[in-house]
């Protein structure tokens, strides 16, 4: 190592920032190994991140990126609740109040101060040098019901509430708080198993910076992380500088749980250097659990942020320092005590939103919609063949919008999902009392354009076993949104196959029915006792569009239909293009269609 009177050198400083990008991704395969529940060490349901002294995101690692700038607000919150002063050396937090956490309760945080506790600490032995935080879903934590909460009124509803709580006392479990989460839990094993991962994780992290705080000093560490901010600054500032000045705004709605929409307005301005999002004009506050605290609305906007200024770029806090977020108290977007904040759902639509008002700004970078939802189908109730509570989620992946040069991909998790993936099928019918009947592309369901809409997907759940089922889905009703003539993919949705009896059993709180006049049963949100032999299909959202769809090569459209995503009808109808039973253009009747 050399260092200069101006500080270290930017080899030390490149080292430096790879080595706690490398602590994090550490972290991440630790939670990994030792989780307990598939959520966590299949789908990857959880965010990593490490913070300087002055909590300055230093590192990261998805798992899903919401979690993340959660991550962020919620250590605020735990500093200004339980006081720097307060903390030891081995103390272990965790946190899952909503409106200082930034999720739901399930989605708890275990934060831990790191501290060098050595002989080469600075100050009595005990120098604060950083934070870690691992933040994943649980599988339960006294909620009213099992799996999800689709109708709460009240944050009361949706579990036991944890503030920034102290689960180790100076290195040492506080065991009358491990006795409350495990008696309001119907899955203690699991919850405890899952929380001693985060544990390790946390562990892993206090122990790489340490080494690195042992190996350069201090001062040298800590130069470079200035450093590192100050270039994820100027290198936001700059990207923002070359996107153009204005104010643009967006529309569109969730779903909701009543039977009426809820309204989604987001307002971009950038002005200079500056980038701010507005969400006054969303919906206020509703009854359900659709509300979004503070913390998960700023993430939203992180995330799109960052995915146009510093995409290929590790995440650090200078890189949203020319970001600001508006939402007043009471606002959809800005939930405030006791509004029930259970199913966040609508902060995923508003993702898309975002990047809605973005495209009239710049309608060359950003894509036409995505699937614009997560799809998630739950399962709990009793193991058949042990007589255990169990809890599985999936979440399904959704057609992706095009762009001006290319189709958009097929079958992608959402955006806000990042690094997550679905269960392998042979992983869930192992862990739940069901077969998969058809996993599928969905035919059709690309927005048709010059460049096609990336395709959702079909999964249908055979029920093998009397279970609890339900879905988790906000944007069933809505279409996307396609870019300069493109058209929107097809909405998401959820086909019931159920018995006779089923209205006893199954609560469809979001019936989709009378959009389809298929004869079949659609919903968005359901939740109920499913017997065996009926059947849930899962169709998934396509992407949007971009261009218009004559624009596009009859010899793409072709291959489009061999490879099943566009159907023969819909080439001709959507695209202009008459395709023979031989599968070959017919180029006359194509022009003539094209021309008319």
């Amino acid at each position: 190592m050399s260092t200069t009177t101006n500080g270290p050198d930017a080899a030390t400083v490149e080292v430096v920032r790879n080595y706690l990008t490398s602590a994090a991704t550490e972290m991440q395969r630790t939670l990994i190994r030792t989780a307990y529940n598939t959520i966590i060490y299949e789908i990857l349901d959880f965010g990593i991140s490490l913070y300087d002294r002055d909590r300055n995101l230093i590192a990261d690692s998805p798992g899903l990126a919401l979690f993340l700038g959660a991550n962020d607000f919620a250590l605020e919150k735990l500093i200004e609740h339980v006081g720097e002063e307060n903390m030891e050396p081995g103390d272990v937090l965790i946190m899952n109040y909503p409106y200082w956490s930034s999720t739901h309760t399930l989605d708890v945080g275990v934060f831990a101060p790191i501290f060098r506790e050595g002989a080469d600490a600075d100050a009595d032995d005990n120098e604060l040098i950083g934070y870690a935080a691992t933040r994943a879903h649980w599988l339960d934590l006294g909620a009213k019901d099992a799996g999800y909460v689709l109708d709460s009124t009240d944050v009361h509803q949706e579990g036991v509430i944890f503030p920034g709580t102290k689960v180790y006392k100076g290195g040492e479990p506080d065991e009358e708080v491990l006795d409350l989460i495990r008696f309001n839990s119907r899955i203690p094993d699991k919850v405890i198993g899952d929380l001693n991962a985060q544990i390790a994780a946390i562990r892993t992290g206090k122990r790489r910076l340490r080494e690195l705080h042992d190996k350069y000093g201090s001062e040298t560490v800590d130069s470079c992380i200035d450093r590192i901010h100050d270039h994820g600054e100027q290198t936001a500032r700059n990207a923002v500088r070359d996107l153009p000045d204005g104010t643009w705004s967006a529309v569109d709605h969730a779903d909701g749980s009543t039977g009426e929409l809820i309204r989604i307005e987001v307002e971009v301005t950038i002005d200079g250097e500056e980038f701010s999002v507005d969400f006054s004009g969303s919906s206020d506050q509703v009854e359900g659990p659709l509300n979004i605290p503070l913390g998960m609305t700023e993430t939203v906007c992180k995330l799109c942020f960052k995915s146009i200024t510093t995409p290929t770029e590790v995440s650090n806090a200078g890189q949203y320092a020319p970001l600001s977020v508006h939402a007043p108290e009471g606002n959809l977007f800005n939930a405030s005590y006791p509004a029930p904040t259970f199913t966040i759902w609508t902060g995923i639509v508003s993702i898309d939103v975002v990047y809605k008002a973005l495209a009239k700004a710049l309608p060359e970078t950003i894509p036409a919609s995505s699937g614009g939802d997560l799809n998630d189908i739950m399962l709990y109730g009793e193991d058949p063949e042990t007589g255990r509570q169990f809890v599985e989620a999936n979440n399904d992946a959704v057609g992706w919008g095009a762009t001006n040069d290319h189709d958009g991909a097929n079958a992608v998790m959402h955006i806000s999902e990042t690094m997550v993936q679905n269960i392998p099928v042979e992983v869930f019918e192992n862990k739940a009392p069901i077969s998969f009947d058809e996993l599928s592309l969905r035919t059709d369901s690309g927005g048709a354009g010059e460049y096609r809409g990336g395709l959702g997907l079909r999964r249908d759940f055979r029920i093998e076993h009397p279970v609890g089922a339900l879905s988790i889905i906000q944007k069933t009703k809505k279409p996307g949104w396609g870019i300069d003539g493109g058209k929107p993919g097809a909405k998401n949705g959820i086909v019931l196959d159920l018995a006779d009896d089923a209205d006893e059993r199954v609560q469809i709180l979001v019936d989709n029915t009378d959009l389809y006049n298929d004869g079949n049963t659609w919903a968005g949100f359901f939740r109920g006792n499913f017997a065996p032999g009926e059947v849930i299909s899962n169709r998934t959202g396509g992407g949007g569009g971009y261009g218009d769809p004559y624009d596009r090569d009859p010899e793409a459209v072709l291959e489009d239909v061999k490879d099943g995503y566009v159907s023969r009808a819909a080439a001709e109808n959507e695209y202009g293009v008459v395709i023979t039973d031989d599968l070959e253009i017919n180029a006359e009747a194509t022009r003539e269609h094209r021309t008319s």
